[in-house]
């Protein structure tokens, strides 16, 4: 008998039953805004986010400032409790918060390097603008530097065995994922703006 132990476990639902439009064009609108403003934010995405902006450096905690952000706090948190109880967390009594909250926007050939998030147990994206072609969100096996004398993986292999997964970007849709698994964004390799933003949880 063959059983599948210590699963990774990726969560992907839209965000509102209905109503993303209207939400997600007015987020689109705060973040072009935001990246206006934010000076020491465009200054640090020249040097460490080549070609894209992101505020993680200098505006993540937008969700403690913008009534905008903090809707999209109150929406997301639902997901992330439904996320611990299917991880079977014992939070043993305690809130989960959103504790960082930053924008990025990734014209054509921004990419994003595989990383983690320290210091969270949750983290996510949630996705505002989508063009077509805009590359997804890449999850690597956590278990990839282990493998050692490992043969490859077949071409046809299971999704569940391969080294890599990617979740297609969709308007809409929150992606969370434990804050250990690495993952990254290809380059995008159309003219258009792919907008996301990320977000950290931890419990207290």
């Amino acid at each position: 008998m063959i059983r599948a132990w210590f699963p990774t476990l990726i969560y992907s639902e839209p965000l509102l039953a209905s109503g993303l439009e209207r939400f997600n064009a007015d987020l689109a609108k705060e973040c072009r805004s935001l990246r206006d403003y934010d000076k020491a934010g465009r200054s640090w995405s020249r040097k460490n986010y080549p070609g894209g902006y992101t505020s993680y450096a200098s505006l993540n905690e937008l969700h403690r400032f913008s009534s905008t952000f903090a809707g999209l706090e109150r929406r997301i948190t639902r997901h992330v409790r439904a996320y611990a109880r299917a991880l079977d967390m014992d939070l043993r009594g305690r809130e989960v918060r959103m504790t960082d909250c930053w924008v990025n926007i990734m014209p054509r050939s921004a990419a994003h390097a595989l990383h983690l998030h320290p210091l969270a147990f949750v983290s996510g994206t949630y996705y505002v603008a989508t063009p077509a072609g805009c590359p997804g969100i890449k999850f690597e096996d956590p278990r990839l530097e282990r493998f050692m004398a490992a043969p490859p993986r077949l071409a046809g292999a299971r999704k569940a065995n391969q080294a890599h997964v990617t979740y297609p970007a969709e308007a809409g849709r929150l992606i969370l994922f434990e804050s250990w698994l690495r993952h990254g964004v290809a380059q995008n390799p159309v003219d258009a703006e792919r907008i996301s933003i990320s977000f950290n949880y931890n419990w207290s």
